[in-house]
């Protein structure tokens, strides 16, 4: 062997030490970036956007439709005109419940319940082909004065959309269950749009599926598509919050206290109307009559709740809508303790004529706005308060905490739908309370327990 060889064969060999070197060092490096990188977050900065930007300019046109069109005009002319309130919301409710009947395959599947069963049974498909049916019998139901707010349909049209387009976006390497996370990712976006709340809509619709749990695997899809959603909507219509407190925002060590009285009354109340509501669902659904009838009769009862009320106290507060504009009237402006209860009771009552019969959409916004009409009237008559803000606060987030069995997304949508940030330990207290007292009588008769938790309460065998 010459010189020239040895040498040659010598760097040769140093040179393959030396790369071996390298891959012993890089490895751990690569075994620890397969380990982060595993789940592909990195689709979901392409999925959620687009997810997002269409949830958004759906709940936008729904948003301009209902609360800028149809719902002041109808409402309008119902306040100018105290009898047209029976026979017009009978309409719109005959309207819908023709659609509901003749254009889909199950006229009793619709808005969140049709999400959270897709979620559960289906892996996260929905069908579509009644999508376009579906939104205009929940703009009829809400449009002409039904007892129920837009996250019906937004939740409805986000999850619908969501799983659209998994279909169409299957080429970004989306496995079957990414199905499911795009529902909720899409549910999620239609609640921060309709209320301006991104973190209400992230909370509530990975909340919405279990009684007792989250739907984690969706967390990061949902929060990029709500901030986009929300986004999108504002650049149209702003990004205000949809209610705003006028208080001092303060409170004492007392108030907390008074705070989970005011949690346990609410969640008694709750209570009551949810096992009274699922009870009339079931009624309503195993009654042989025509869809377009039994709709038809429950808006004339919710008309007639409407009519109650305006006659007893005159004024353009009404029960029926949308509620955005009684939200703000409850807040802002002062009511006798009297008036509010009453408010209250026939809120709830006309959300069951509403709902219980069919009514296309859901009654998170009836529930918040029935605990602030609570809330407001225990302030003035047992705590004689100087902030009935803030016990309105806290009747928002126990009755929906109690209700929906949604406790965080209670109260986060407290904080962001009014303002009232300072209020979280108050509601919180109150949430956790009413949530407690109710059990598990939840509107939603398709949620779940966990299956740590089922498996607590099935009994032996």
């Amino acid at each position: 062997m010459t010189a020239r060889e040895a040498i040659a064969r010598s760097t040769v060999g140093r040179t393959l030490s030396h790369d071996n070197l390298i891959r012993r060092l890089l490895q751990p490096v690569r075994e620890d970036l397969k380990h982060t990188f595993a789940r592909d977050l990195r689709k979901w900065l392409i999925v959620a956007p687009i997810v997002g930007v269409v949830t958004g300019l759906l709940i936008t046109g729904i948003v301009i439709v209902i609360l800028n069109e149809v719902g002041p005009a109808i409402l309008g002319f119902f306040i100018r005109n105290h009898w047209a309130m029976i026979p017009g919301v009978a309409l719109g409710f005959l309207i819908a419940g023709l659609i509901m009947q003749y254009m889909t395959p199950d006229p009793d599947v619709h808005s969140t319940e049709e999400v959270i069963r897709s979620y559960h049974e289906h892996e996260g498909k929905m069908e579509l082909r009644s999508f376009l049916p579906k939104i205009i019998a929940a703009v009829a139901t809400v449009g002409f004065g039904g007892s129920a707010a837009l996250e019906g349909p937004s939740i409805y049209g986000g999850g619908a959309i969501g799983s659209y387009l998994w279909s169409k976006l299957r080429r970004l390497r989306l496995t079957a269950r990414d199905r499911r996370i795009m529902l909720i990712c899409g549910a999620a976006a239609g609640m921060s749009a309709v209320f301006r709340a991104p973190l209400t809509g992230i909370v509530f619709a990975l909340e919405m599926p279990y009684r007792d749990d989250l739907a984690h695997e969706a967390l990061v899809p949902s929060l990029i598509a709500s901030v986009i959603s929300y986004v999108t909507l504002s650049a149209f219509l702003g990004a205000q919050p949809l209610f705003q407190f006028v208080g001092a925002n303060i409170y004492t060590r007392h108030d907390l206290y008074w705070s989970a009285l005011l949690g346990l009354i609410i969640g008694i109340v709750a209570m009551i109307f949810v096992i009274t509501f699922r009870r009339a669902r079931k009624f309503c659904m195993g009654w042989g009559a025509p869809h377009w009838f039994k709709m038809t009769l429950g808006g004339a009862l919710t008309g007639l709740c409407g009519l109650i009320f305006v006659y007893i106290y005159p004024g353009v507060l009404t029960p029926l809508g949308a509620d955005y504009d009684a939200v703000r009237m409850v807040l802002n402006e002062h009511h006798s303790s009297g008036q509010l209860l009453v408010f209250g009771g026939l809120k709830l009552a006309a959300t069951l004529f509403t709902l219980g019969v069919g009514g296309v959409s859901a009654m998170f916004v009836p529930l918040f706005l029935t605990g602030s009409a609570i809330g407001t009237a225990f302030a003035q008559t047992i705590v004689h308060s100087a902030q009935p803000d803030l016990y309105a606060a806290v009747g928002m987030a126990a009755f929906i905490s109690a209700g929906y069995k949604t406790p965080l997304a209670a109260v986060v949508f407290m904080a962001e739908a009014t303002g009232g940030h300072a209020y979280l330990i108050p509601a919180l207290i109150g949430a956790a309370v009413a949530y407690a007292v109710s059990g598990d009588a939840s509107a939603s008769a398709d949620q779940r327990l966990h299956e740590g938790a089922r498996e607590e309460v099935e009994p032996e065998v």
